[in-house]
Formats: structure tokens, C-alpha cells, sequence
């Protein structure tokens, strides 16, 4: 039964949540909220929908690259280089970004009567980002739920996995990771050193998985 709208990046973990509930999916909603990589990300998200025959549409949010201060946003300072987990990589958070995304989620699904909202926050954001924990995902699950007629609530099922189990899942499920995007460069190539690179490659590697993400 389709009765969920995804969030959808078009980088590993959103795209394998799209292969891995595909039958649940109704739609999948990509955001283009000014990041540095959100042009590398989008036709891969518009490519896994249109070879699953899932709908997709892409909504822009150009306020944030106005009010909103992050490295992660056109105009930011440069992308920290390292781990993933170093504290300098604070600097890429952008301020509530899944609430919001959240919220309008929620929204398109009560609008096209769908009952619940997939995210594919994981546990390796949880030291980073405030809007990936578990008790953000809980509230924003209430939040939805008292706050639509139909009561939509949020489907996490990564919330606790590692991005290592996650690519794991995908081997699984057959996904070619070079038909997603994670660096927050977004240039022509994977820089292979900001944050999201590293933890690309260590999941990939986990996972058993030949990494042929061309990098820099």
C-alpha cells in the first residue's frame, strides 16, 4: 500500500531508504535549499524515481540561503576538511533544516492523503545534527500526528543504524552507490576529504562494498 511521501537527496542513505520502501512510496520530495551539492544530488534523486516509477517533484527554498548561516549554503565559508565527527563540521549544520523539511512533508502528505513521512536521518549524524536524534524524530513524529486530521507520523527506520549498516542494506538491495552524491564541495568530482567523503568511503568499505566513487 503507497501511503508515504520520502524525503529524498539523492545521496546513499535517502536513495537506499527509496529502493528499500519503494512499495510503500507514493512520492518523494527533493529539496533545493541552496546547498553546495544540491545540483550534483537532484538528477540522482530524479534518476531513481523515474527507474522505480515514483513520483517526484523538487521544491525550492531560496529563503534559506538569505537567513540562514551554514558552510553547507551558497555564499558559506569554506566546507571543513577531516572526520565526519570533528567538532569543525558543526560549521555545516544548517539551522533546523530537517524541521523544516519536516513540516512541509507533512503538509504535501495530509494534501494528497497519505499518512505518513520517510527520513533517512542515521545514527552517525545524531553527534552533529540536533534535527537527526532520536528525540527530534520523536517530537516531530507527535508534532505531525496532533497536528493533521489524519494523525501523519514519521517512518525512520535508519534512525539507529550506522551509514555502514545502511550501505549494507543496499548491497542488498543491488544499488549502484556511484548513482548517488555526498560531498558537500559539489564539484565536478567527490573532493574525498570533507566529512560526508570520508564517511562515504568508510561505509562503502564496511559494507564490502568496491568503492568507484571517482574522487579528486
Amino acid at each position: 500500500m503507497k501511503d508515504s511521501v520520502i524525503i529524498l537527496s539523492g545521496g546513499m542513505d535517502s536513495t537506499t531508504l527509496l529502493y528499500d520502501q519503494q512499495e510503500r512510496i507514493a512520492l518523494a520530495v527533493t529539496f533545493d535549499y541552496g546547498s553546495k551539492h544540491n545540483a550534483r544530488e537532484i538528477p540522482f534523486a530524479e534518476l531513481h524515481c523515474r527507474r522505480l516509477g515514483i513520483k517526484h517533484v523538487v521544491v525550492k527554498l531560496d529563503f534559506m540561503t538569505k537567513y540562514f548561516k551554514s558552510s553547507l549554503l551558497q555564499g558559506g565559508e569554506d566546507i571543513p576538511e577531516g572526520h565526519y565527527a570533528e567538532e569543525n563540521m558543526k560549521s555545516t549544520v544548517v539551522p533546523f533544516r530537517n524541521g523544516i523539511m519536516l513540516s512541509i512533508a507533512i503538509g504535501m502528505a495530509e494534501s494528497a492523503g497519505l499518512q505518513h513521512v520517510m527520513m533517512a536521518n542515521h545514527s552517525g549524524d545524531h553527534t552533529i545534527y540536533p534535527d537527526c536524534r532520536p528525540e527530534f524524530v520523536d517530537a516531530m513524529s507527535e508534532a505531525g500526528r496532533v497536528g493533521t486530521f489524519p494523525g501523519i507520523t514519521l517512518l525512520c527506520p535508519f534512525t539507529n543504524m550506522t551509514k555502514g549498516d545502511i550501505a549494507r542494506r543496499g548491497r542488498e538491495l543491488g544499488i549502484d552507490y556511484a548513482e548517488t552524491w555526498s560531498c558537500y564541495q559539489g564539484g565536478e568530482r567527490h573532493c574525498g576529504r570533507c566529512g560526508t567523503c570520508v564517511e562515504r568511503r568508510e561505509a562503502l568499505e564496511q559494507a564490502g562494498i568496491i568503492d568507484t566513487t571517482e574522487y579528486e
